[in-house]
Parts: structure tokens; C-alpha cells; sequence
């Protein structure tokens, strides 16, 4: 018997999706090349104690009310799956040559944060953040109403938000006319978009900014059971996932998709350590699996260029012609016998940079593959839960993230392993000269563990184009109205990801519950 809803991929925004048709009583089936669920929300393990999450680190969204809450809420899980919130009087310790602040969820308090580092701006700074409260208003108003379906119904708050459409975090800064200083600690949040001030949506920068304003939180339990969770709704309501299965074709009649052809993959790996991992994929046995309805969480262009591009709308073949975002390089790290609350962390995460200039490094970092002088965040989950079981008695997690370039990366693995082995080295060790240098005196001393991840692992384990970690790019030109959306143009078949919705994690909560509403009525957020 055909499943109601054939998903392909198992990512966040396909798993909400999938618990919420599962539980309104529709036969589910997953099906994920992975072994285990969750895209880039999944878990990996390494050696026999430390567990690190794919990439997510801090959230927003998930307080009384709030999107990912109300799903929960929906699904019975609100009180299962709980979140830890970071200090509210400051989530994100933003930190510079001369300059420190601390981001707070409290507007007013930013503001006399900022004025009393750049006194003689306090008029632009106030300016300016209550505009971004404002514009962050007229989203939550037009979110309510729908979006492009109800704008006529609000047109104070589409005007506020279309007049920036256009603009990058950059042409608004100037507009504003906020010293570079400023500038820098309020745009030092960077690696949560991969993309510096003259590139990044002023929209985009301005959802996550006041998402995190409006609370900040991690999982109790961490993001596995998260996705154990939402996994268990729809086993447990008949739904099944099947894995280790890559999709190779859909099966399309008159433009319409009835299913997909998948492969056996043999040879799928657990552990992100992707220099040690050079065989190429074995594929076993082919398998048809059918739908009344397909959804994809593929990405988009990747599964348009199975299907055939012509086989699509104009429409939506304009749609599809998006850049991918940028990378990252990531570090997952382990202390023994190091206090770091004494060191300056706890219930927030650091942001460094040794320059006020976040365009000129990005340029040094991602087109110049030079982290002489690197900005990154730094993300310390233990002080968020009680629960330790990622990692080995007295010892602390430590994270380090920045920008990298894919192509960069794939051409030094590919040609010149050693080479790229060495570059992953070169970057973290000059992320740990900053660190021991302006945090922790003896770092290195400490560190029991380390292991990174380049663009390729997120390509490898995450299976991701290119390695991207948003889908689409975070560009003014690609955060618009008339972006790419659920629609497809072919029968039966509809996207369910980053880039036919939103990035992050309430991003794809939203995305998927989104796509619920739209095929089943049912309104929850």
C-alpha cells in the first residue's frame, strides 16, 4: 500500500512534517541515505564516550509560544522535549581589539550597552535598534497573516519590510551611520550566517538577531533526543524510515512524480573524521518506493537536476537558479582539569575577532584561505545541560566554528591529502594561539581531545552540495517574497528544506509545519 506522504530525507524540516502527518493519522515513509536521522541536527559518535552534534549549537524559537514550541505542543512532546536557556542578560559575549559587549534579549539595555562604549553615537545606536525592532514587529505581524497571501492586510508592516529588501546588514549600518566599532560587535554574531555585513540579508540578519533577543536555549537532553523524539512520533503512529538508502531517480509521468529510485549504500560512514574516509560510495541492490504525495528535503537544484530541469515551470527554474551558502570549519574539542567559568565562560557564547574590519577578514578567510588573524565562535554546550553523557567524567566540551571554502577544501583533498590534513591542522592551531592568548593561558595543556571537519565532511555526512550549511544564500537577493517555497510545478511532488524555507532550527521546524498547514488545513503556528 502506498504511504500518503513518500518523504525524501530525513533533515529537520522533513521530520517535522512527517510527526506531524504520522500523528494526524497519515501513513508515513522516510527515506535517508544516512544512518541515522537528522541532516545536520544529527548525531555522530567518536571513539567510546564523546557524542558532538552535526553543526547545530544554540537555538531560538523554542520559549512558551514560540514556533518550535507550539509544534511540540501539537505533537504532546512540549513536555519530553525541553530547552535550556542561555543567560539572558547576555547570550552572545561579543569580543574585539578594545571592545567587549555582552548581546542582551532586553532592547533598552542594548542600547545603553552600546552608548556607553560610543557615547558620541548614542543617537544612531538608539536609531537604529529600535528600527530593527520594528522591522523584526511587521515579521511576526506578517508570519501571522501569511505572508504574501494577506500583505493588503497589512500594509504598514509590509512597507516596513519591503523598503529593506533590497539592502545588505552593511547599507543599513551606514544608513544609520554607526561607528565600525559598533558595527563589528553588533554583526560579530557572523558565523551563525556564514556571511559578512556586505553580503548578508538585512531581513535575515534581523530574523535571527531578535530571534535570539527573544531567548536563546539549547535541549536538555541535547539534539539526539530532539530527533529521537520526532522519529518515535512516527514510528510509533505506522510511519517508517528507512536508511542507508541514496535516492538516484524519481519516477515522473506527465509531470507528475509518483516515487523514487534508491540505492543500497554499503559502505556509509558514523564518524566525521572524513580525511580517514576516502573510499568512494558502494552501491548495492535499486529499490522503487512509491507515494501519494513525494516530499522533498533533498536540496532542491540537486533534485531538479535528477528529475530534469525541463521538466519544471519557468517560474520555478528561476527559483532553482540560487547559490549555495558558504561552509564552515568546525572543531569539536575536549579539557580535562580546566575550570573555564573562571575563564570567562558559561550560559553564552564567545564571538572573536582580532580586527573591526568583518568584511576584510571574511574576504581573508573564505576567498584568501588565510586564519592568520581569524574571527570564529566559540561554543561551550556543557554549561547548558546537566546531561554529560556526550562526553567522559570531568571533562568539557569546546567548539570552534568559522567560514571556509568548499572548492578550496575539495581541491586540496582531492589532490593532496597531506596538504589538506595540514590546512585543517594550520586552522585550528591558530584558533588555539587566539584562545590561549586572550582566554586561557594554557589551553593546550588541557586539551585530551580534537577532532575537525571541513567542508567536505559536511558534504560527506551531511550530504549537502558543496557543503553548504543554509541551503541557498543568506544574500538580499535571495531573502525575498518571491523566493523559492514549497511549489514545485509537478503533481504530487513538494520541497521541504532550508532553501524552500527557512534555515536553522525553528527556520526548518517552521519550514516543515508550514507544508503540514498547507496540505492538511490544520493550523498550528
Amino acid at each position: 500500500m502506498k504511504p500518503d506522504y513518500l518523504i525524501v530525507g530525513s533533515g529537520l524540516s522533513a521530520l517535522v512534517f512527517g510527526a506531524l502527518m504520522a500523528k494526524a493519522g497519515n501513513k508515513v515513509q522516510i527515506i535517508e541515505a544516512h544512518e541515522y536521522p537528522g541532516g545536520f541536527g544529527h548525531t555522530f559518535t567518536y571513539g567510546k564516550y564523546y557524542k558532538f552534534n552535526a553543526q547545530l549549537h544554540y537555538v531560538w524559537g523554542c520559549g512558551e509560544g514560540q514556533t518550535v514550541n507550539r509544534i511540540l505542543k501539537h505533537l504532546n512532546l512540549d513536555q519530553k522535549v525541553t530547552f535550556e536557556q542561555y543567560d539572558p542578560n547576555g547570550y552572545d559575549h561579543m569580543k574585539m581589539p578594545g571592545y567587549s559587549l555582552e548581546i542582551t534579549g532586553d532592547p533598552q539595555l542594548l542600547i545603553s550597552r552600546l552608548s556607553q562604549l560610543f557615547p558620541e553615537y548614542a543617537t544612531n545606536i538608539k536609531h537604529f535598534i529600535l528600527e530593527v525592532e520594528k522591522i523584526s514587529t511587521a515579521f511576526d505581524s506578517l508570519s501571522s497573516a501569511g505572508f504574501n497571501l494577506e500583505l493588503f492586510k497589512l500594509p504598514k508592516a509590509a512597507m516596513d519590510v519591503i523598503k529593506y529588501r533590497k539592502c545588505t546588514l552593511q547599507d543599513v549600518f551606514d544608513q544609520f551611520g554607526l561607528p565600525k566599532e559598533a558595527q563589528t560587535l553588533l554583526a560579530l554574531q557572523w558565523p551563525d550566517f556564514l556571511l559578512p555585513p556586505n553580503q548578508l540579508s538585512f531581513h535575515a540578519w534581523v530574523l535571527l538577531f531578535t530571534g535570539y533577543q527573544k531567548g536563546a536555549f539549547f535541549p536538555t537532553l541535547h539534539f539526539e533526543h530532539v530527533i529521537n523524539s520526532l522519529v518515535e512520533i512516527i514510528e510509533t503512529n505506522n510511519g517508517t524510515i528507512v536508511y542507508n538508502q541514496e535516492v538516484v531517480d524519481f519516477v515522473v509521468d506527465n509531470k507528475t512524480v509518483t516515487g523514487v529510485i534508491a540505492k543500497d549504500l554499503i559502505n556509509s560512514q558514523d564518524n566525521a573524521q572524513d580525511s580517514a574516509q576516502d573510499s568512494a560510495q558502494e552501491y548495492g541492490q535499486a529499490h522503487e518506493y512509491a507515494g501519494k504525495n513525494i516530499i522533498c528535503n533533498m536540496d532542491p537544484k540537486k533534485a531538479a537536476d535528477i528529475i530534469g530541469a525541463d521538466k519544471f515551470s519557468n517560474n520555478i527554474r528561476k527559483k532553482l537558479d540560487y547559490e549555495y551558502s558558504a561552509s564552515n570549519f568546525m572543531a569539536y574539542c575536549a579539557v580535562k582539569d580546566l575550570d573555564l567559568k573562571k575563564y570567562g565562560f558559561g550560559k553564552w557564547n564567545v564571538f572573536h575577532t582580532g580586527s573591526n574590519d568583518l568584511n576584510e577578514t571574511f574576504k581573508a578567510m573564505y576567498q584568501n584561505h588565510d586564519y592568520s588573524n581569524p574571527s570564529f565562535a566559540i561554543c561551550t554546550p556543557g554549561f547548558l545541560s546537566e546531561e554529560a553523557s556526550d562526553r567522559p567524567d570531568g571533562q568539557q566540551i569546546i567548539e570552534f566554528l568559522t567560514v571556509a571554502d568548499y572548492d578550496y577544501f575539495k581541491k586540496l583533498k582531492d589532490t593532496d591529502k597531506r596538504a589538506y590534513r595540514k590546512k585543517k591542522r594550520e586552522i585550528l592551531n591558530s584558533m588555539i594561539d587566539i584562545v590561549e592568548q586572550n582566554y586561557i593561558p594554557d589551553f593546550r595543556k588541557h586539551l585530551v581531545f580534537k577532532i575537525t571537519g571541513s567542508p567536505t565532511t559536511n558534504e560527506r555526512f551531511c550530504w549537502c552540495p558543496q557543503g553548504n550549511s543554509y541551503g541557498s544564500i543568506l544574500t538580499p537577493e535571495n531573502m525575498n517574497i518571491d523566493r523559492l517555497n514549497q511549489e514545485t510545478s509537478l503533481n504530487n511532488m513538494y520541497f521541504c528544506n532550508a532553501s524552500s524555507g527557512f534555515a536553522g532550527f525553528a527556520g526548518t521546524f517552521w519550514t516543515g509545519a508550514k507544508l503540514y498547514q498547507k496540505l492538511s488545513g490544520d493550523r498550528i503556528i
